[in-house]
């Protein structure tokens, strides 16, 4: 088996959560991209906003590099608004959000690069125990981090127009047509309605 560089391995899996997440928001509108789709209002623009924070804090201020760019959200009058971080305002572009998240990206992408996976850091909300981390943890984090959101998205934005896949090039999903994945459905839930009868 040939040798890997598990930091770059690493890298390699949250870029693709970042790249699978952006892909969910291309070729809709602006309501599309912001419409909430749960009870609890999850949305795709939403989801882009939250991770913003999580790439300037979790890499940036973690690690003593601060962002240097204001994220409203987080260090402005409705920092402690709950939820603020989980859907865009309507004065909020979609562009503005996803560049500004592809430049938080490339903030973290320095400190990933910078430093050595036992490198450590404080993480600044969280418990003093806990905060003291190494890069490996906090790739780890955001890894698992990014992943959960680009899979909240991947849901929402078929919820949206049916679109789904894991990511662009890739869709890793069973080829079949409308009709095949309306019949696939329609056994899914014969077989959930079968199984709560037998209760």
């Amino acid at each position: 088996m040939a040798d890997t560089d598990p930091k770059a391995d690493l890298h390699r899996y949250l870029q693709a959560a970042r790249d699978a997440l952006l892909w969910k928001l291309d070729g809709l509108s602006e309501y599309e991209v912001r419409r909430p789709l749960t009870p609890t209002a999850t949305n795709l623009l939403g989801l882009v906003k939250h991770l913003i924070g999580c790439e300037t804090v979790y890499f940036g201020d973690t690690f003593g590099r601060p962002f240097g760019e204001s994220v409203p959200w987080l260090d402005g009058a409705d920092a402690d608004v709950p939820n603020v971080d989980m859907w865009a305002t309507a004065d909020e572009s979609r562009e503005d959000l996803v560049h500004l998240y592809g430049r938080a990206c490339a903030h973290s992408d320095v400190t990933i690069k910078a430093f050595a996976l036992d490198d450590l850091g404080r993480v600044p909300h969280w418990p003093g125990e806990r905060a003291e981390v190494s890069l490996h943890r906090v790739l780890v984090h955001m890894l698992a981090e990014t992943h959960r959101h680009a899979g909240h998205a991947d849901i929402v934005r078929e919820l949206v127009d049916g679109a789904a896949g894991m990511r662009r090039g890739n869709e890793n999903l069973t080829d079949g047509d409308r009709a095949w994945w309306e019949s696939y459905r329609r056994r899914v839930e014969d077989a959930a309605r079968e199984a709560h009868g037998r209760q």
